[in-house]
């Protein structure tokens, strides 16, 4: 469907469209790939963080395997991504994670971190989408509420479900939201990157709203969709063409630091499979002994 009403915007405009697309130097799309990976790399630390609190005793190297698994997913949905990053995990080491409902719960902190500062520059959706001003104002007040109630919750319940809220009262949690603060400023400054070398003379707030709008549908099934709708949805009054480019060009490029990502954790996946059937193939060999001269 969103596809749909995309192609019907775009109709009689392809020429603006492929004109845009060919705006961009060429550098622009391999910065922005690199930015998208540190954004997957910053958060995905975030996650090690927190389960790491939860008591949980694996490795950082196993964990990014699993979060680049997930990362492919994410491309049709987050839900989707979260659940195929917790099946892999637990799968991989089963031994050394809690449950998946804690490992679940142990989003939730970085949601938060994620949450909050939507709510802070909810401020940018007042032009673009007309939000009347007081909704900031009670989405700050109401996310702060959230964030105390969460804390304190932390500290009553300490097992089973409620164990991935750990981070949350340990002296790890700064760590975390550093972390969970540097993916987001690296997706902002994609969005910036990608609007300026397209020729969309915009400021860094409007990068905001732009990631503020992604964020929120991403939640949806719309799949790579996305950017051009996000973009279209914020910025359309910049040009539909223009800004339907900006957003096919941060979809490719998500895509393929996903894709990077994913490639990574197979590679070291089986590099590691591999590795392990050596040793078992060493250490189950007869190895001959010489008897000693009399």
């Amino acid at each position: 469907m969103v596809a749909g009403a995309l192609g019907v915007a775009l109709a009689g405009r392809r020429g603006q469209f492929a004109a845009a697309m060919d705006a961009a130097p060429i550098w622009i799309p391999s910065v922005v790939v690199l930015l998208q990976l540190v954004a997957l790399i910053a958060r995905t630390e975030a996650w090690y963080v927190c389960v790491r609190a939860t008591g949980a005793t694996v490795g950082r190297r196993r964990l990014f395997r699993a979060a680049g698994f997930g990362s492919l997913a994410s491309v049709i949905n987050g839900s989707l991504g979260v659940a195929t990053r917790i099946a892999a995990l637990r799968r991989t080491a089963p031994h050394d994670t809690p449950h998946a409902p804690a490992l679940l719960t142990a989003e939730v902190p970085i949601i938060t971190v994620e949450i909050a500062l939507t709510a802070v520059f909810s401020f940018t959706l007042i032009g673009p989408l007309g939000v009347p001003w007081w909704t900031p104002v009670i989405a700050v007040g109401v996310t702060g509420a959230a964030v105390l109630g969460l804390g304190r919750l932390s500290h009553r319940r300490r097992r089973g479900l409620w164990s991935g809220l750990a981070v949350m009262r340990s002296h790890d949690q700064g760590r975390m939201i550093a972390f969970a603060l540097l993916a987001i400023c690296a997706q902002i400054a994609r969005n910036w990157l990608v609007l300026r070398g397209i020729g969309i003379h915009v400021s860094p707030l409007d990068a905001i709203a732009l990631l503020i709008a992604m964020f929120t549908l991403g939640q949806l099934p719309i799949g790579p969709t996305l950017g051009p709708a996000a973009a279209m949805l914020i910025l359309g009054s910049h040009g539909v063409a223009v800004v339907a480019a900006a957003g096919v060009l941060l979809t490719i490029t998500a895509i393929i630091g996903s894709l990077c990502f994913a490639a990574w954790a197979l590679a070291d996946h089986f590099g590691a499979h591999r590795s392990a059937l050596g040793l078992e193939r060493g250490e189950g060999a007869v190895v001959p002994v010489t008897p000693a001269p009399a």
